[in-house]
């Protein structure tokens, strides 16, 4: 699992594959908790998803890195 440590707010999250998945609002626990402005459309919209740090292959910069693309780490995004 990566440091979260290196994690600040407003750093991109990307998958694997380089494609936007959200934007770090902060990390709560074992999880990063993404920008309520990438919640998606219709029912998802409007509330916060979070990505399990778990699915973090690297922080380079002001990005985080996922090792998933980002396709598949959606599905993964637990709601609240």
């Amino acid at each position: 699992m990566a440091d979260t440590s290196q994690i600040k707010e407003h750093m991109d999250v990307i998958g694997a594959d380089g494609v936007h998945v959200g934007t770090v609002d902060h990390i709560d626990g074992n999880r990063i908790k993404l920008t309520k402005a990438d919640s998606g459309q219709g029912s998802h919209k409007g509330h916060h998803h979070y990505i399990s740090s778990g699915l973090i292959a690297e922080v380079e910069g002001d990005k985080v890195r996922l090792s998933a693309n980002a396709d598949v780490a959606i599905t993964f995004e637990e709601e609240k």
